[in-house]
């Protein structure tokens, strides 16, 4: 058990003078089963989305920031710090990455390179 997958997301905590300042965040080394389970249910309200309710898609939004924030990064931000770090046209499939990883282990690809830059 001790390769254990993690996987991170970047944020966006600043902007100065045109430089974008960021920070890593990792998962935890260990998440339970039950976020799986968790994970799907996002997943399976996102499939169902219409296009054209608004207000579901911003309540299925707030949803999903609020697992990846409190419970995949367990609190080391907030999920307003996660919606105002992501860039609004990478925001959704971000987000979405985080699931694809809980249901099916598959890290993102910053997560790849930035471990073979480690290695």
């Amino acid at each position: 058990m001790a390769d254990l997958k993690r996987n991170m997301i970047e944020l966006v905590t600043d902007v100065k003078e045109g430089e974008i300042i960021t920070q890593t965040y990792w998962t935890s080394p260990f998440l339970p089963m039950k976020v799986v389970l968790e994970a799907n249910d996002i997943a399976a309200q996102i499939d169902k989305l219409e296009t054209d309710d608004i207000e579901q898609q911003k309540e299925t939004f707030d949803q999903l920031s609020s697992f990846v924030a409190d419970v995949l990064y367990n609190k080391q931000f907030t999920k307003q710090e996660l919606q105002d770090g992501l860039h609004a046209p990478q925001a959704l499939n971000a987000l979405y990455d985080q699931i694809i990883f809980i249901t099916r282990g598959k890290q993102s690809d910053e997560t790849k390179k930035f471990l073979e830059k480690k290695s």
